[in-house]
């Protein structure tokens, strides 16, 4: 009994402490229990509560609310947040283009080089500039009987102006050559006959021009050339050429138009063998109309260009019409594009353009238009990656009276300094060529670039026993390295194969030998190193014909051996 009184007075305890949070006083006093015998428990008594207690009290148990409130109080502040800047990368201070330099430089041979350019800027829309170069070398190849000295200087001025729907440039310049004809047979001739020659020979010219750009005309462009060529040995040529290019709409595409017009007349003293004086003049009006037609990835040219070649020395005419044609279909995107066409021209052969190309040629040639009655290509180009380029293609040319460099005959009564074998005339025939090309660019960046080419040639002529002149192979290979800011390198290098031409000695009692003569393929190879002193200077080395060879480019014509030559470049601005 005693027991059970006291769980029911601790039950009763817990229970009313459970509400006391409700109350704002303790109303309950202290209590003694007294306990006058020890409870001794034993197995027997032990019991288990088998249900939950219940609270049978229906009223709910608020909460109460309780609110915190900050009680703030302003002080006076001097600090000032800094104000936050977004991180930048830093960048390389961009390089300073000038618009002017000056190049000079000195090498074996007494050779001289040197280059000036400038261009001042008038207003945003007028510039106004001009060139000067000059090369020379007092020569020295070994085992000649005659000079090999050269010397080539060119001056040129423009001024171009932009306007609001078209711009304009106007330019002109002079050029003055010297070089000889040391090409003597030592087989034919010796030092007696060498002390007989004057070789040196002059060429010198001038020549004025412009050119109009239209931004939104039919009419794109203009361009309009005079030039004036003439030697020392009483030998002139005049020459005239305008072309433009029309674009006139036609529904959503447009036909495309090229006209030209093309007049030369020139004169030498006179011919090779009899002393006759040689004229000659034409002029060609060409009209090369085209209109191109687009669908998905095949995009065609379709067009011909019409000529009219009036022979003012001859007083003869004729009309040649050409194909115009060329296509190009995208089969890989970027990675693969087919192409081909089929194209013709008249080629107009001058004074000028041969003795640029040989200029040991004699004050003696003939002149004639060459007719370029087709030629067919057929290729493929892309990209085998963003920095590699290929471009594969084959070519079939149809030429009549197509130009040929050839040795003149070495007359054994010679009263001609380039009488004795030691010039070059140009011959014609109707020459059929097939050939096949392959071109590989690797431009990995600004830094490194690399070029690859080949072409192999297969040539039938007509009435020549050969294409004189004309090699079967070439290749070339060039290379710029940007080694580190300072330092920049390069090199180049080519081969031309084998070529044929023939000599023959002519004279009383002499039976000419017609054998053709074959000229040995030749590889050189250049390189050149700079260094950048500071934004305006550097100094540049340079080494031609590493591998020292000998070789004639034209026959009996060697040329330098190795050739080294250093210099300076200044940059600036006025």
């Amino acid at each position: 009994m005693k027991i059970k009184l006291i769980a029911l007075a601790i039950f009763t305890l817990a229970f009313t402490c459970g509400f006391a949070q409700e109350r704002t006083k303790d109303t309950i006093d202290d209590q003694v229990v007294n306990v006058v015998k020890p409870y001794t428990p034993t197995i027997s008594d032990a019991f288990k509560i088998k249900d939950a207690p219940k609270l049978n009290d229906s009223s709910a148990i608020k909460k109460k609310n309780v609110k915190y409130n900050i009680f703030s109080i302003p002080v006076a502040s001097t600090f000032t947040p800094a104000k936050g800047k977004a991180a930048t990368v830093d960048k390389a201070e961009p390089m300073k283009l000038y618009d002017n330099y000056a190049s000079i430089g000195f090498g074996s041979y007494t050779t001289i080089l040197g280059e000036v350019y400038l261009n001042q800027e008038l207003s945003n829309d007028e510039h106004v500039g001009g060139y000067f170069s000059h090369h020379s070398s007092q020569g020295g190849i070994e085992g000649l009987l005659l000079d090999d000295d050269f010397s080539k200087t060119s001056i040129n001025a423009h001024y171009s102006q932009r306007l609001r729907d078209f711009s304009w440039k106007v330019d002109g310049g002079y050029d003055l050559q010297t070089y000889n004809w040391y090409g003597l047979p030592q087989n034919y001739f010796g030092p007696t006959e060498a002390n007989r020659i004057d070789p040196s020979h002059t060429f010198n010219g001038f020549n004025i021009g412009g050119k109009l750009n239209f931004d939104d005309f039919i009419v794109k462009n203009g361009n309009i050339r005079f030039r004036r060529f003439a030697d020392d040995r009483n030998s002139s040529e005049n020459r005239f050429i305008a072309t433009s290019n029309l674009s006139i709409p036609l529904q959503d595409n447009e036909i495309n138009t090229a006209l030209s017009v093309d007049y030369i007349g020139g004169n030498f003293d006179k011919d090779y063998n009899n002393g006759t004086e040689i004229k000659y003049g034409n002029i060609t009006f060409a009209l090369a109309p085209s209109f191109q037609l687009t669908q998905e990835d095949l995009t065609v040219d379709l067009g011909l260009k019409l000529v009219y070649l009036n022979d003012t020395e001859f007083n003869d005419n004729k009309f040649f019409i050409y194909p115009n044609i060329e296509a190009s279909y995208r089969l890989v995107d970027e990675i693969l594009i087919a192409y081909g066409g089929v194209k013709g021209d008249l080629l107009q052969n001058s004074y000028f353009e041969f003795a640029d190309e040989n200029p040991f040629v004699s004050p003696t040639l003939l002149m004639t238009p060459t007719d370029q009655t087709y030629k067919g290509f057929l290729g493929i180009k892309g990209k085998l990656s963003n920095n590699v380029s290929y471009n594969v293609n084959g070519n079939y040319f149809a030429e009549n009276n197509k130009a040929l460099f050839k040795a003149n005959d070495a007359q054994s009564f010679a009263t001609e300094d380039y009488h004795y074998g030691n010039s070059f005339g140009v011959v014609y025939d109707d020459v059929t060529t097939f050939s096949v090309a392959g071109e590989l660019n690797i431009d990995v960046n600004r830094n490194f670039a690399l070029g690859i080419k080949g072409e192999y040639f297969n040539y039938s002529t007509d009435t020549q026993a050969e294409a004189w002149n004309l090699p079967d192979i070439t290749g070339s290979v060039f290379l710029d390295l940007q080694i580190s800011e300072k330092w920049y390198a390069g090199a180049t290098a080519f081969y031309v194969g084998e070529r044929k031409d023939q000599l023959l000695l002519v004279g009383t009692l002499i039976t000419p030998d017609p054998s053709p003569i074959t000229l040995e393929s030749y590889f050189d190879a250049n390189a050149h190193l700079g260094y950048k002193i500071n934004e305006q200077l550097s100094v540049f080395a340079k080494v031609n014909n590493i591998a020292n060879q000998n070789y004639e480019r034209y026959l009996n014509f060697p040329v330098q051996g190795i050739q080294a030559l250093a210099g300076a470049t200044y940059q600036f601005d006025f």
